[in-house]
């Protein structure tokens, strides 16, 4: 009886799951298609997810973002996206019905700044880790065609309740490029809902402070030193955005108006230069969230602010300036006593 209980315990439990996995994808896919107005996904849902198709939930405890639970809800899911969610939603007729009796429907959640998928084992394994290009420049990296579908690590945060993640590149100034996948699929481009989400810049910093102990003076040479990095960056988007205009103008005018040389740093840059997608800008100190703010600004980028430990003194110049944050240090020591 010990074993035949503790079998139907665990068979509700994936019930659970497999309910709560169909919605939450759905979910995901759709807030992340919202974000991807100038691009489509790459490539088709998998078939794992019941897409394309029309599916049904009923009598389901729905747990929804923003509102109160629904008791013996209704969701409709079309083609791998949520149609609607309701007390007294009407099933489309020719749709596969999904009991949710007694079962409970979550939102899934989203890890916006992550390397899952790119790194398997930081330490000792380098083979395993494809997150950092070479060099300082590297706006055409992308993250997505970096992705390892069967990581251990996407197993493990799917299970956990995260269905989709922001994946990212790491190092130098310019890092590459961000991808927004779903940890459902067996390739990259089954996971993919947005292969070129987001530009990651680690803005430039002034070295110097940390720890406990009294913070060094800022001298003269390290803020020249950020601000020659700053200089090249900000040279790199005014290029790429007479790059794009380059290419617009030969668009127009095929005859009369050369095509300008390849160049794919450039090429890659123009839709974020032109503000049609968000930089993700790392940093993490008041004075640094503060330069990235201004320098978001003067360059009119859709800024998102990635790291920000101190951004609780910088809060009124972020509502101001209506740039997100992505906070990363929930688990981690203070920069300062």
């Amino acid at each position: 009886m010990k074993t035949l209980k503790r079998r139907s315990r665990r068979a509700s439990f994936v019930r659970k799951l497999a309910v709560s996995c169909v919605a939450l994808v759905a979910l995901a896919c759709s807030l992340a298609a919202s974000g991807a107005r100038a691009q489509d996904a790459v490539g088709p849902f998998p078939s794992e997810w019941g897409a394309p198709g029309l599916y049904v939930i009923r009598n389901a405890r729905i747990v929804t973002v923003s509102g109160p639970e629904i008791e013996n809800g209704t969701i409709v899911l079309r083609d791998g996206r949520i149609e609607a969610v309701g007390a007294s939603v009407t099933a489309p007729s020719g749709a596969r019905e999904i009991d949710g009796r007694g079962l409970w429907v979550f939102p899934g959640m989203m890890d916006a700044s992550t390397n899952l998928g790119l790194a398997e084992i930081a330490a000792g394994v380098t083979g395993s880790v494809d997150s950092v290009e070479v060099g300082d420049i590297n706006p055409n990296a992308q993250a997505f065609y970096g992705i390892n579908p069967h990581s251990s690590h996407v197993d493990v945060t799917r299970v956990n309740g995260i269905t989709s993640v922001v994946s990212a590149p790491a190092g130098g100034v310019v890092s590459g490029q961000a991808a927004i996948i779903n940890l459902a699929g067996t390739t990259p481009r089954e996971m993919a809902l947005v292969p070129q989400a987001a530009l990651v810049i680690n803005f430039p910093l002034i070295a110097g402070g940390g720890g406990f102990g009294p913070p060094p003076p800022i001298t003269p040479d390290a803020i020249s030193a950020r601000e020659r990095r700053v200089d090249e960056i900000r040279r790199l988007l005014r290029d790429a955005e007479a790059y794009g205009r380059a290419q617009d103008a030969h668009a127009r005018d095929p005859r009369g108006v050369p095509r300008p040389a390849t160049d794919l740093q450039l090429a890659a840059l123009v839709p974020y230069a032109r503000g049609e997608r968000p930089v993700m800008l790392r940093a993490d100190r008041e004075r640094d969230i503060r330069a990235a703010v201004r320098f978001a600004e003067e360059m009119k980028l859709r800024a998102v602010v990635v790291g920000g430990s101190d951004a609780a003194k910088v809060a009124a110049l972020l509502k101001e300036k209506n740039i997100p944050v992505v906070f990363e240090r929930m688990w981690t020591l203070p920069l300062r006593e």
